[in-house]
């Protein structure tokens, strides 16, 4: 119920909130960015094996699907606030872990930390959808995507530091290699302790005061199935958000192995990945206004045209079409970031407030879950046939969705749900 005192000034709050939030998401992806740039190298030299360095990725996704869940469902029951805690302090938890693990030489033990390293990827999942709370419903999009485009600092940022942190690691008397994983765990802690000074008052619970919702009972997951349920525009955006992680991760993992079959340079597979982040993250607050100014579905419809024209861009390239291949991942790039700020947007406005942070928590499980299969099947696809082929693949999965969001983009625009 809503609180007998003053009310806090909605506005000076959401503008807070969202500032904390960016600053925790630029942190936050310095870390993760850089386990992820060095979590399959070190995992490889500690084992010998490059297997097993594969699965160090596939630990930190396993840990964001997971905390995801978790995540989702302490916002549910208490708030942003302690959610976001948690993610980024289990995230940091894992990051020391893993600096234990790499300085005691343990393949196995690196592993196994990765999977709480992933934590901090769901907080910083979360943490976008942190941003819509307090939003004015023709705003929502926007404040989503600023906070998705501060991942921009932490991408680029993370990997460029991984050497000077082991030369500063090797300087204090530990083993360099330990350095990575020393930012990680730092940036983490510092990224904890944003979100648990500056989320107050929690924009979760502050919402549900002022539009007078009591959570009541506990959210069951049966409760948000059913609300996406009634909802074909909750469903669309949830779409939106899993198909587009899904061609995302299948097309852009396999890149590189493309363009190593052309004998490309390290130096030019990293200028056509690093191409393609920027087009992830850097046009967000671009998709966010339009999604505020022309529709959610009308974005997602742009999104679905997006990665359409990727698959059949990178099917046409050969190893050796560096510029084909560039054009192709920046497509697939800002296909991906219309699909995440437009559907996220969508998702949120289209569940009742009561169960919206589990609804947007199973978006986040599903979008790390498609994120897994999409890296295994572009494999498979690849290796029993070609990358031309796993683009094809690709522009033919998404013309169904295409198709659907266009059909919803023509229609008059779906009310919010209180």
């Amino acid at each position: 119920m809503k609180s007998p005192t003053a009310p806090p000034d909605l506005v000076a709050v959401q503008r807070r909130v969202v500032a904390v939030l960016a600053g925790a998401q630029m942190l936050g992806g310095i870390g993760v960015s850089t386990a992820i740039a060095v979590s399959t190298l070190l995992a490889s030299r500690l084992s010998g094996s490059e297997t097993i360095g594969g699965i160090s990725q596939t630990g930190l996704v396993l840990g964001a699907a997971v905390a995801a869940f978790v995540i989702a469902r302490i916002a549910s029951r208490a708030g942003r606030r302690p959610a976001l805690v948690f993610g980024y302090g289990a995230g940091m938890f894992g990051a020391v872990g893993a600096t234990v693990a790499v300085a005691s030489e343990s393949a196995s033990w690196l592993i196994v930390t990765l999977v709480f390293v992933g934590s901090a990827t769901a907080a910083g999942l979360a943490g976008r959808y942190a941003a819509t709370d307090l939003a004015r419903p023709e705003r929502r999009a926007r404040a989503l995507a600023l906070v998705v485009w501060a991942s921009t600092v932490g991408a680029v940022a993370g990997p460029n530091l991984a050497q000077p942190v082991q030369n500063l690691a090797g300087r204090l008397g530990l083993p360099p290699t330990t350095g990575p994983f020393l930012l990680c765990a730092t940036a983490f802690a510092i990224a904890t302790v944003l979100a648990w000074v500056g989320l107050r008052p929690d924009p979760l619970v502050l919402a549900r005061a002022e539009a007078d919702v009591d959570p009541g009972e506990p959210v069951r997951g049966a409760d948000v199935r059913a609300a996406l349920r009634a909802s074909p525009a909750a469903l669309l955006g949830l779409g939106g958000v899993a198909i587009s992680h899904l061609l995302m991760v299948g097309l852009m993992s396999m890149t590189p192995v493309h363009m190593d079959h052309g004998g490309a340079t390290l130096a030019v597979v990293g200028l056509v990945i690093s191409l393609h982040v920027a087009g992830m993250y850097a046009l967000s607050p671009v998709f966010g206004w339009l999604a505020d100014r022309v529709g959610r579905t009308r974005v997602l419809a742009l999104s679905g045209a997006l990665l359409l024209s990727a698959g059949v861009v990178c099917s046409l390239a050969g190893p050796t079409d560096t510029a084909l291949l560039s054009v192709g991942l920046i497509l697939l790039g800002l296909g991906w970031s219309a699909g995440l700020v437009a559907g996220s947007a969508l998702l949120s406005e289209s569940v009742p407030l009561r169960v919206r942070a589990g609804a947007q928590g199973l978006s986040d499980v599903a979008m790390n879950v498609s994120g897994a299969l999409g890296s295994i099947a572009a494999g498979v696809v690849v290796s029993g046939a070609s990358y031309a082929v796993l683009g094809v693949v690709a522009a033919a999965i998404v013309v169904p969705y295409l198709l659907t969001a266009g059909t919803f983009a023509v229609r008059r625009p779906v009310s919010t749900a209180v």
